[in-house]
């Protein structure tokens, strides 16, 4: 295919100028990565290699997850983004938008066996999987009684939806279509097609000087037909009439920032976070304990399988983990004619528990190891039984020496609670995320989440290390 056109750069540069250009490869079949040459491929990727070119510019791509996109065009850390961006009011107050290239809507997706759910209406009260940050999670927001899970892709709301742990996922039109057809997305079928009219655009930096070579770039390639054959490589039939300014900017209006509601959410998240933390240090504990009783136990099967757990949790990433566990055992159940799903909470608590455990029976392992074997040898002269030595001689000994790894145990789990974002569970983090996708000021908000986080940590070490002084019988006896 050759697209013809004529330079339109008015940057009076002898040399082609670099363009940072920002996306997210997971939105097909706008941005995606081919899976032959691992390329970026997609209509959008096309269309912007040849507004390059019509601008004179050197289009350099860099992967961003799309929540951090516009926080990226505030800092300028990029010069334009090109990721599925529907043009909003909210938005226009913190970047600026090329003309629109996309006419796009939301499209509502449900299981094949769904009959109830039509249009916006019917999804009073249900269960909805949005993407983060998109139109699709602000008009998701905006219905009654509705439980919305945010997450950081379309591809994991989707999954959300086949694995039935939602009713239905509210998201662009296209995107929807594209992955049940060409991802063999299967018991998944697409009701109330278009039910908004969106328009994309290309964002860059307030004031950016490559605005205007974008747009003329843009409007050339539509008047001589280069729009069009980029259209058609991807779409069926001809691409619809684009206003020159979306209707959404026409009446826009200068939203507030609401440092009440934001530190409210904080600490709704720290709440949640705490409580993962508190059930998932309690179990791991008592899991960790057995799992470092049976790594010094004479039995070699049962140690070589203990061993086996503690080196795949220590050397796997949690993410993974939680991937796994969520994702991934649904799948396989179902896969095999079993109906098991898990819900956010359980699974963030066994992930967490179960990656905790392995780094706490090391712990215990290595306190009891470091207590003198002739205290087992004598608690044996005096007619003890191993598990009375355990219990009154050795164990209470090694708790001392194991307090401050513990402590530091306890303070890593609270910060590992903000991975347990990623399967929508609205934690510390997560709170912070969604506020940043609503209101774009990601160093406040973000910063106020670093002090949260700080704030748990600082007590947490503080309340360690009263346990240490509490147990310690010479730091008693002095007190005393």
């Amino acid at each position: 295919m050759v697209i013809l056109f004529t330079s339109v750069s008015t940057m009076g540069q002898d040399s082609p100028s670099s363009l940072k250009v920002a996306t997210e490869p997971t939105f097909p079949p706008f941005e995606m990565q081919d899976q032959g040459t691992g390329e970026l491929t997609g209509f959008d990727i096309q269309l912007m290699k040849a507004i390059g070119e019509a601008a004179e510019l050197n289009i350099e791509f860099i992967t961003l997850p799309f929540d951090g996109i516009i926080p990226a065009l505030q800092s300028n850390t990029v010069d334009a983004a090109i990721s599925g961006m529907t043009i909003t009011a909210e938005r226009a107050q913190t970047v600026s938008f090329s003309r629109p290239y996309f006419k796009a809507g939301l499209a509502i997706a449900v299981q094949d066996n769904n009959t109830n759910i039509q249009s916006f209406a019917d999804l009073e009260g249900k269960r909805i999987a949005v993407q983060i940050g998109t139109t699709g999670a602000q008009e998701a927001s905006t219905i009654e009684g509705a439980t919305v899970s945010s997450f950081d892709s379309a591809s994991l709301a989707l999954q959300e939806l086949i694995n039935g742990k939602v009713d239905a996922v509210v998201n662009d039109g296209p995107v929807t279509l594209y992955a049940i057809k060409e991802a063999g997305l299967q018991g998944v079928k697409v009701v109330g097609e278009l039910v908004t009219e969106e328009y994309y655009g290309i964002a860059l930096p307030k004031d950016s000087p490559y605005l205007d070579d974008i747009n003329n770039a843009l409007g050339l390639l539509i008047q001589n037909g280069g729009y069009r054959e980029v259209y058609q490589t991807w779409f069926a039939g001809e691409p619809p009439e684009l206003p020159l300014v979306p209707p959404s900017l026409e009446t826009a209006q200068v939203i507030s920032f609401d440092w009440g509601k934001l530190f409210a959410n904080l600490l709704q998240g720290s709440t949640i976070t705490l409580l993962l933390t508190a059930l998932a240090f309690t179990f791991g504990l008592i899991g960790g304990t057995a799992v470092a009783i049976a790594l010094i136990s004479p039995y070699k099967p049962l140690r070589l399988i203990c061993r086996i757990y503690v080196d795949f949790f220590r050397g796997t990433p949690m993410l993974v983990q939680l991937f796994m566990i969520y994702f991934g055992l649904p799948g396989l159940f179902r896969e095999l004619g079993l109906d098991f799903s898990f819900d956010r909470f359980p699974a963030a608590v066994l992930a967490l528990s179960l990656n905790s455990a392995a780094y706490l029976a090391e712990i215990m392992r290595g306190g009891i190891e470091s207590i003198d074997k002739g205290q087992w040898e004598a608690s044996q002269s005096l007619g003890m039984s191993p598990l009375q030595t355990m219990q009154d001689v050795i164990f209470p000994q090694a708790l001392r020496r194991m307090l401050p790894p513990l402590g530091n145990e306890f303070i890593t789990l609270v910060k590992d609670t903000s991975l347990v974002a990623v399967i929508g569970f609205e934690e510390l983090f997560r709170q912070g995320q969604l506020m940043v996708a609503t209101t774009y000021r990601s160093f406040e908000i973000y910063l106020a989440v670093a002090l949260m986080y700080l704030v748990l940590t600082t007590l947490s070490s503080f309340g360690f290390k009263w346990l240490e002084a509490r147990m310690n019988p010479l730091q008693r006896r002095k007190a005393a």
